[in-house]
């Protein structure tokens, strides 16, 4: 079995559950799995050495919107709130087809394992023009990261008071169908799974409660996990208050959308109670701070949260609400966005860091991720230390401080797929034309 010895790193953040961090030590993979971490290893396979690197586990991103890589900084969008933001790019998005979702997911996917990511979800809820989710799971299986689709969907549209076009909205049975096609075909729920699929109806304000409460119980008979968009900004609650009677998080518990299978996206206006009511059942939360910051959404309570025993995990969002998908710029952002509203004192850089890594992979359903201990995943990121980013610091460790953005080596199941800052699975050059070419036809149209 082949052997990979990260040797002689400079440190060594395990998130292990004795939180270890080892200094001048190394990590052997053997396989797909962590072998040891420790000092003096020794191998007879291939040496990478870490001499002047931090290494950590590869980080979790928990939402993302691939296909919105083709519709960067539209303008009408960039200074929009969330609803007129929506209304601006759904007629761009109904151009879609498969080629325009294959080849996004495949630079949205490149670019996170740049910043250091090895699995990533994604909630795809439009199909148009045949578009289909396993367009997004190929894309993921070529690049080589580990990957949580999830079938997302709208089924409400302008005709019915909803803010889709009716051109991108399914009928629910339509929907239902897909589900139980794509679970069965793609979903594979062993340990050390590079593709898991969950049921993600895209927010209370495009999908019906019947459909909510469907897509709850077919996740529960299917054993997969529930994701959607929740409690976003003023807007995402006016509305519930409005047509539901109740806030988002008691609309949520009447339908099923709580419990540790399920992780909501944003979360940012919770209140004291429905905090209470997610920490009680281990539901997720998905934090996005830069998107929350682009769209003026607000500053979700992470500390609060994290206080109170929710899971919580960072999500880079889309990037036509990021526009930039850097998950270890996200997890600094978290951590920036805390002390802002908290105080200096709010969040460590390790904390941060511990949400970007473990807390992701726990929210996903994912305890064989996330952390470098003996019998986990190989999933491994190494930073260099070295550079203008990092000269002058005292604690290597505390990479969202000074740190590079831009992973050296990293490794997904024991496959290195970026080598000195190089993507090693596809030709980057010929990806990034092709999706620069798709970008501008669409701009073209617009």
């Amino acid at each position: 079995m082949q052997e990979i010895l990260i040797q002689n790193a400079t440190t060594v953040i395990t998130m292990d559950d004795a939180d270890r961090v080892l200094h001048d030590a190394d990590v052997l993979i053997r396989g797909g799995q962590i072998a040891k971490v420790g000092q003096g290893l020794r191998t007879t396979g291939q040496i990478v050495s870490g001499r002047g690197c931090v290494v950590t586990p590869g980080l979790v991103n928990t939402h993302h919107h691939l296909y919105q890589n083709l519709t960067r900084a539209v303008p009408g969008a960039q200074d929009a709130l969330l609803f007129g933001w929506l209304q601006r790019l759904y007629p761009i998005w109904a151009r879609f087809g498969p080629e325009e979702m294959f080849v996004s997911a495949q630079l949205g996917l490149v670019e996170l394992a740049l910043s250091g990511c090895t699995l990533s979800s994604d909630h795809l809820y439009l199909y148009p023009n045949g578009a289909r989710l396993e367009d997004t799971i190929h894309a993921a299986r070529e690049v080589g990261l580990r990957f949580h689709p999830t079938r997302g969907a709208m089924s409400i549209g302008e005709s019915d008071g909803g803010l889709p076009p009716d051109s991108l909205v399914e009928q629910e049975t339509s929907i239902l169908e897909d589900m139980i096609r794509v679970v069965d075909g793609f979903h594979d729920a062993s340990e050390g799974s590079m593709c898991r699929v969950g049921l993600a109806p895209c927010s209370p304000f495009s999908v019906s409660r019947d459909l909510m409460r469907d897509a709850a119980l077919l996740a529960r008979d299917k054993g997969v996990m529930l994701h959607t968009h929740l409690a976003e900004n003023d807007e995402d609650i006016a509305y519930s208050e409005a047509q539901f009677g109740c806030r988002p998080g008691q609309y949520a518990e009447e339908l099923g959308w709580t419990g540790d299978d399920v992780w909501h996206a944003h979360c940012v206006k919770l209140d004291a109670q429905e905090i209470d009511l997610f920490a009680r059942t281990r539901t997720g939360v998905a934090h996005c701070p830069c998107s929350n910051c682009r769209l003026g959404s607000g500053i979700a309570p992470v500390r609060a949260m994290r206080d109170a025993g929710v899971p919580v995990g960072l999500g880079v969002d889309g990037s036509a609400s990021n526009d930039i998908a850097n998950l270890i710029g996200e997890a600094r952002q978290a951590m920036l966005l805390q002390r802002v509203a908290q105080g200096a004192d709010a969040m460590s850089a390790y904390e941060a860091l511990e949400i970007a890594t473990r807390g992701g992979a726990d929210i996903l359903g994912r305890p064989d991720c996330g952390r470098l201990s003996p019998g986990k995943r190989a999933d491994v990121a190494v930073w260099d230390v070295t550079g203008v980013a990092s000269s002058g610091s005292w604690d290597p460790a505390a990479l969202l401080l000074a740190g590079p953005t831009q992973v050296k080596h990293l490794f997904v199941e024991g496959r290195q797929i970026i080598s000195a800052g190089e993507v090693t699975s596809l030709e980057l050059p010929r990806l990034i034309e092709r999706h620069g070419q798709l970008a501008r036809a669409l701009a073209e149209k617009a």
